[in-house]
């Protein structure tokens, strides 16, 4: 139910982290945002994050994960994904914004004259220029609620000028329209058999000292907290006993808002925002997908052919579309974690001949290339199910070259600039670029799907649009070489007929895509692409034990 009459003006959540990072504070916010989203209030998140660079476009994935790529062609932090798993809602630029990018806007003004000669200073410059950021989506009177989430721990010195910000923004907006709940974690020292608060009470003091007293706080928690434990922690820490929320480990993040309903989370939250609202969180959806999570009656493994694989969050969305269309398959998804500099010749039959399907990630440069095409080949002529995402495409197109066609030297020319077979090249409004950050094909963009494509069997329509995060493309000098041979166009960007998607109608299930198709798989919406590929794994396990 939507705020109204008075209550129309937006309100602010702020959640900043202690003791140590990592503890959730993304899936915190999303547990809650999606709690509030079910009593009917119009809820969204942004991230703020400390580092220095203007997006995290030009980070290496080991550095900080997966980047993250809205509709509008924003690279972002990994947390935004969450964000839209669980609201089913788009983000935007608007939704991140970094350090980098508050430094950036502040000393374009500068050079531009717009501070009249004022001495540009953190206070009240950047901060201005940051709270800015924060009220940009409150602005458009779009939200009953914002949750901004604070990257880093407080303490850090580069989470100071935001820290600083939001104690601005408390006497700005006024009482009752912004809180902030604090993310801690209460450790279980196994020598002693207790809880410790200290940590919790040194996190809370420190952001005291920034001049924020916290309203929640919630304890990131291996064991259940006793009422002792939370009186302690609500008198040292100057809150309410109600104020304090567990936040036992889950099996998995899905579970978190459930966990945060029966802790209400949500009722505090509104009580302390003084919004009205008589809707219970209708979580009847989000409990069937549950159900079908924690209780498969099937399981494949699939192989994830990928670069980065030491550091698993450098394939979240991957991931988690996984555990979306295993949901739906009634299916658990186990993945087999390749690198793909492992595999040479010889060795891929041994790692990849008990998989029930193979997909190959994304990724940029040439480190690890000739393992993925040599898991194409593999999984191409034993009939494995696979799919290939961005440059796993563009390694199917190279391995059908050198394999099908005979052009042993064909190749991308990102890799190798002199291939006499440039199969995969350069786009031409990239042979200029020179800035690495935020030039790439990035973005939503359309693709019609060709008749009687399995594409088009899987999507149920003809058109349709995905995000995309490249330089490079299918070199259509080459397209009716390939379709003479048996590779299938599969759909094609209408604007400028860019291959967007290439099939074997030969195999059981063989596409590879040119877009992200992870990127937009929620989990009330569960990407059909992914779908498809882990029933296909599935049938392929059935037909195996068929075949014993």
């Amino acid at each position: 139910m939507p705020l109204s009459g008075k209550q129309k003006k937006t309100k602010y959540i702020f959640v900043t982290g202690g003791v140590a990072s990592s503890l959730g504070k993304g899936i915190i916010a999303s547990s809650l945002a999606k709690l509030l989203q079910a009593r009917g209030l119009s809820v969204t998140i942004q991230k703020l994050d400390p580092y220095l660079n203007v997006d995290p476009g030009t980070l290496n994935p080991y550095e900080h994960g997966e980047c993250y790529v809205t509709d509008d062609g924003a690279e972002t932090d990994l947390d935004l994904g969450h964000y839209e798993r669980f609201l089913n809602v788009q983000t935007s630029q608007a939704n991140n914004v970094t350090t980098g990018r508050i430094y950036y806007n502040v000393l374009s003004k500068e050079r531009k004259g717009d501070f009249l000669g004022k001495t540009v200073q953190v206070i009240p410059h950047i901060t201005d220029e940051i709270k800015r950021n924060i009220r940009l989506l409150g602005d458009n009177g779009k939200y009953d609620i914002i949750i901004t989430e604070i990257g880093g721990c407080v303490g850090d010195i580069e989470s100071l000028p935001f820290i600083e910000a939001v104690r601005q923004l408390k006497w700005e907006l006024g009482e009752k329209n912004m809180l902030t709940i604090h993310l801690t974690l209460v450790p279980y020292l196994k020598s002693a058999e207790e809880l410790k608060t200290k940590p919790t009470q040194h996190s809370v003091k420190q952001l005291q000292e920034s001049g924020i007293q916290p309203d929640i706080i919630v304890c990131r928690t291996e064991h259940h907290l006793p009422a002792e434990i939370r009186k302690k922690i609500a008198l040292f820490c100057n809150v309410e006993i109600n104020s304090v929320i567990e936040a036992m480990d889950a099996k998995t993040i899905y579970e978190v808002p459930m966990l945060m309903k029966k802790e209400k989370l949500d009722q505090r939250v509104l009580y302390m925002l003084d919004v009205y609202n008589d809707h219970d969180a209708d979580m009847k959806k989000w409990e069937e997908f549950l159900q079908r999570l924690k209780k498969p009656e099937h399981e494949v493994t699939i192989g994830l052919i990928g670069k980065y694989v030491e550091l698993k969050d450098a394939y979240k969305s991957i991931i988690e579309s996984f555990i979306h269309a295993g949901a739906v398959n009634n299916c658990k998804v186990k993945i087999s974690w390749i690198h793909s500099e492992s595999l040479v010749v010889g060795s891929t039959e041994e790692k990849l001949k008990n998989l029930d399907a193979v997909l190959v990630a994304p990724g940029f440069g040439e480190r690890g290339i000739e393992g993925k095409i040599e898991a194409v080949k593999y999984v191409r002529e034993n009939d494995i199910p696979f799919l290939g995402i961005c440059l796993g495409m563009q390694m199917a197109v190279i391995e059908y070259a050198r394999n099908v066609l005979g052009w042993s030297g064909a190749h991308s020319t990102e890799m190798e600039k002199n291939t006499e077979y440039p199969v995969i090249d350069l786009m031409e409004d990239q042979q200029n670029v020179e800035n690495k950050g935020g030039t790439m094909r990035l973005g939503s963009y359309n693709c019609k799907l060709t008749d009687k494509s399995l594409a088009k069997k899987i999507y149920g329509k003809s058109k349709i649009s995905e995000r995309h995060r490249h330089r490079w493309e299918f070199n259509n000098k080459y397209r009716k070489d390939f379709e003479a041979n048996g590779l299938f166009i599969g759909g094609t960007n209408p604007e400028n007929d860019l291959v967007e998607i290439i099939e074997i109608p030969t195999k059981k299930f063989f596409i590879g895509v040119q877009y992200h198709p992870e990127l937009k798989s929620t989990v009330l919406q569960p990407h059909p692409l992914f779908i498809s590929f882990v029933k296909a794994a599935l049938d392929y396990s059935k037909w195996k034990v068929s075949k014993k």
